[in-house]
């Protein structure tokens, strides 16, 4: 699975309760994946293209091409 080049954000694992009348009885695991995007960034003086999480956008830590 893919990773934010910027801050090395990745998939993270965990469990899923399903709370059926107010019992906590089954866990399913469960995958929570970043909110990736494949932009074309300018890296050292070269286009490449990269997976960046919208957080990373959205803060201006990636200078698009």
């Amino acid at each position: 699975m893919a990773k934010c080049a910027i801050c090395d954000k990745k998939p993270t694992v965990g469990k899923q309760l399903s709370i059926t009348r107010s019992h906590v009885s089954k866990r399913s695991p469960r995958t929570w994946k970043p909110n990736l995007r494949t932009v074309k960034a300018e890296i050292d003086g070269e286009v490449k293209k990269i997976h960046v999480c919208a957080k990373c956008l959205k803060n201006g830590k990636v200078k698009r091409a």
